[in-house]
Parts: structure tokens; sequence; C-alpha cells
């Protein structure tokens, strides 16, 4: 661990318009913030940002974990994603999943150079001074929050390493905390800090928006309390705390439609929380990973992870977020300014579940988009839609789950924000907050979404292990004469063996345990 945690050199970056948020020059490293002019400390907070734009962690990334829920299977044939999925991955063919690890902690370490180095800095003005240390405290907690939930537990594991701006070097390599409490305690704490010294969004300049703020700290914390919780109840309350401190500082909604939030015009929307600032130069390739392999022919999309009969089936009849997440046999598709009948025209449309994802295709509708809002290289194909880390909605599904969990079923409150979010989807606000009720909401509300996975809300609601007793399903089309003819119902996926002692936790990477003396892996890994 000594080698990962060590700090090495980080390119510094320089964001030159809000447009164009991702382009950048190469500044360098300083040996410390002493001396340093307001625009260098600046410097300093953009290098925190610098692993949104990796493909192992928003390309592909943990959704090679999220895979193994029951909303979607491998889209290709890759050998490493099945032995994850059949959850027989022992942490050294995890592909670039493994990619996460180092890249946090090399965030975590960033971040307390950063906190170590910030009383030496006499040349700044308080307004950035705060800006460093808010966006310091926000990384290092996202980046343990960000690890904590796949690697961690209350026993036998333990939690992941805690090393902060207090570490000395040669003690880096520190064995893992008892509990995975002490990692969300912690991470609670710095957002706590963090907001102390951030702004709210609309105080941002817009040549910096994408910078984190008061209210993305308030939300993340809610998120990691209520993870804590399924290890110790108080939590809950915690968790209801940080969401009232978003819902009662009125600087988000709902946005009306559903699927408007999944525009580029909307990257900035009332329900944006945190996003990966993205466009047709670098950022995420999420849209163009999680659509149907090979674009048509149009574009070089890849095509790694394609939805379930299961997951279709979870929307209700009338829920406009089906339409807007799934693109299902028979449906209208504008790709590249074609107009694709998906299944149907052309005829190599192809998908092992007969169904593709829909929710990230905005900036692939035009014909002129290449180029324009999508990286005219396929191998990096990045888009200019930000990939959402957190909206309002979960802010409200965060406080309605905490409210059933801890008052029970039926609460009036959490029904109230549950029939928020069913109304938003064009249905009746008819909720009972019930347990399952809100499970559901939170699967059809977030699929395929960063951050909000559905296999952690499995694990940790205890339901994995029936869950993943049961084979996935999908689509077979059947055509003639160039229309649908019928849908068969087929097995893609068979049933899976998951063992709760175990597979609640993901094998650490190998490289990782190696590099270190003290770091040690997962049981039954």
């Amino acid at each position: 661990m000594k080698k990962i945690l060590m700090i090495t050199t980080i390119t510094l970056v320089v964001f030159t318009s809000c447009n164009k948020f991702l382009e950048f020059e190469p500044y360098g490293q300083p040996s410390d913030l002493s001396g340093m002019s307001d625009e260098q400390a600046m410097q300093t907070v953009y290098a925190l940002y610098e692993w949104q734009y990796r493909e192992g962690t928003t390309g592909r990334g943990f959704f090679w974990y999220e895979n193994a829920s029951d909303d979607m299977v491998t889209g290709r044939t890759q050998a490493e994603a099945a032995n994850i999925k059949n959850f027989i991955d022992n942490g050294s063919t995890s592909r670039d999943v493994r990619d996460n690890w180092p890249q946090m902690y090399q965030t975590i370490n960033y971040a307390n150079r950063i906190l170590a180095d910030i009383p030496k800095a006499t040349a700044i003005s308080d307004e950035v001074r705060n800006t460093v240390l808010g966006n310091a405290y926000f990384w290092r907690a996202f980046a343990y929050l960000w690890l904590a939930p796949w690697y961690g537990d209350n026993g036998p594991n333990g939690g992941i390493p805690i090393v902060t701006e207090s570490t000395p070097t040669e003690e880096i390599d520190v064995p893992r905390p008892a509990s995975v409490l002490e990692n969300y305690r912690m991470i609670i704490d710095d957002l706590e800090k963090a907001s102390g010294y951030l702004p709210f969004f609309e105080d941002i300049p817009k040549s910096d928006w994408g910078l984190t703020h008061k209210t993305a700290a308030w939300g993340f914390a809610a998120r990691a309390a209520l993870y804590a919780a399924q290890y110790d109840a108080s939590f809950y309350d915690i968790a209801i705390a940080y969401a009232d401190k978003v819902i009662n500082s009125q600087k988000h909604r709902l946005l009306d439609q559903y699927a408007d939030v999944f525009e580029i015009e909307n990257n900035w929307s009332p329900e944006y929380i945190l996003s990966v600032t993205s466009n047709e130069i670098d950022g995420s390739k999420w849209p163009g990973i999680s659509f149907q392999n090979a674009g048509f022919g149009y574009y070089n999309t890849w095509g790694y992870f394609q939805p379930t009969l299961e997951l279709y089936n979870a929307f209700e009849e009338g829920d406009e977020r089906r339409a807007a997440t799934i693109v299902a046999p028979g449906d209208h598709v504008s790709f590249i300014g074609n107009d694709i009948i998906w299944q149907v025209n052309p005829s190599s449309t192809s998908s092992p579940t007969g169904m593709t994802l829909r929710k990230y295709l905005a900036p692939f509708r035009d014909a002129d988009a290449i180029g324009k809002t999508v990286n005219p290289d396929g191998n990096n194909m990045t888009t200019d839609l930000n990939i959402s880390l957190m909206r309002y909605a979960e802010i409200l599904l965060i406080k309605a789950e905490a409210l059933i969990w801890k008052n029970g079923e039926g609460d009036p409150v959490a029904k109230g924000l549950l029939d928020d979010v069913r109304e938003r989807a064009g249905l009746e606000r008819n909720s009972q907050a019930t347990k399952a009720q809100l499970k559901n909401e939170r699967r059809v509300e977030f699929a395929f979404e960063w951050g909000t996975w559905r296999h952690l809300d499995l694990v940790r609601w205890g339901d994995a292990q029936a869950t993943y007793a049961q084979p996935l399903h999908g689509f077979k089309v059947n055509l003639a004469g160039g229309a649908i003819s019928s849908l068969e119902e087929i097995e893609v996926w068979p049933a899976r063996q998951f063992d709760p002692a175990v597979h609640h936790v993901f094998a650490i990477p190998v490289r990782e345990v190696a590099s270190s003396e003290n770091l040690k892996q997962n049981k039954g890994y």
C-alpha cells in the first residue's frame, strides 16, 4: 500500500471556460503552497478532479460490480466480467475496476497534501483559502465513500485504511480499521467541514461550474449516513438531518419531466447536485459504453451493459421512466440523425436481452453530433452530457428510506416524498411508503446511474442472496416481413450463488494487497 499512498507527480489543470470545463493545459506540482497566488492555489483544486476523466473510474469502473445486480447483464463476451457477475472474482482479474483503489488513494493523498500545506499559504485570499479547504475536505471524503461500501464492513473484514494529513509518511501503510463505521464517521465529519467552507452552487463563477459546493457536501453526508445505518440504526437520524439541509436550502427541485434530466441543456438544472463534467473533448465515456455495441455502424459505441427484463418489468404501467431509460423492441431511436427501429432496422441491432439503454442518448441524437456533442474519436467517446453523481431525487428517497426504516411503514412524510418522485414519473400519488415500494422506487429512478448502486442496495437490505438465486431474462425478437412478429421471454443469465458472509464485499485488487505489509484481503477471497 505504500506504493499507492506515496504522493506522486500530479498534473494540475487550468480550466479555460465554463462550457469547455475539461480543456486544460499542464501546470505541474508545487512543493507546497507557500507563496502561491490565488490562481496557483486554484490550480491545486482543479487537480483534485483528475480522477473523473479516467476510464477505470467513470467509464466502466465500478459498473463491473454493479453488473452483478439483477438490472443488467454484460453485453459483450468478457470472461473477467462474467467472473465478477458470478461472484468468483478474486481481485486479480477485475478489469479496469481495479483502477479505483489507487486512483482514490491518490486523490486522498493529494487532499491530505493540500490540508497539510494550506497553513503555509500566506499570500492567498480568504475566499480562495475557503475554496481550497472545502474542496480538499470534500474530495477526501468522496474518495473514501467511493471505495468503502464495496470493500468494507462492520466485521469480519473491517473498514478501509484511513490516512489523513496527520499521518507520518513512514506510517502510511496503516492497518484496516475494525469497522467501516470508522470510515463513515470520518466521511461525514469531512463533509461537514467542507460544507462550512464551500459556497452554494449559485455563488460559484460560471467559469468554475463543475466545482463542488455546499449542498453537495450535505447530500453526500446523507448518502454516507444511509450506508452506515445498515450497521448502526442511529445513522438514520443523521441521514434525515443532512437530507433536510439540502431540502430546506430550497436550492434544488425535481425537473418537471424525468427524461429532461438527461438532456445536455439541463447539465446544471435545479435537480443537479454533483456530476462528472464532460464534453466532446474529454470526460466520462459512459454514454457510449452503455449503449449497444457498434452504434449501428454510425459510431463506435461499446455495448458493455444491457438492461434485463427484470428491470423492464419493475416499472409500473404508465411510468414514464421506463421509456426514458430503456429501448425495447420496436422503439424508435434517433442516432446520428438516423431513425432506428430497435431490433428491426438496421437488422444488425443486437443485445443479449433484446434491449439497450436510452438514458444517455441525447448527445448522439443529431446528424451533426460527431465533433459537436460527441467526441470524434470512437475510442474516447466522451459527450457534452454531464454524468450525474447525485441529483435531488436521491435526497428525497434517502430521507424517505430513513423515515420508513426508523418509524415503520406508512410514515406520512415518507409517503409525500415518494409521491413527489412518483408524480414526476407520471404515476398516481398513491404510495403507501412500504419498504418494498421504497426499494422499487430507488431501482427504477436511478437505473444505470453512478453512485446509487442497485447491487449495494440489495446487499445492505439483505436481499442479494434471494435475488441472485433467480435467473435473468430478456426478449428474443422474431421478425417477419421486416416487422416484429412476436417476442419470447428467454433466460440470458443463469441463477447465481451469493454467499452473504463473503460476497457482501468484493475482493480488494490483489496488486494493492501485494504492495502492502498491513492491508489484508477480504475473507473468502
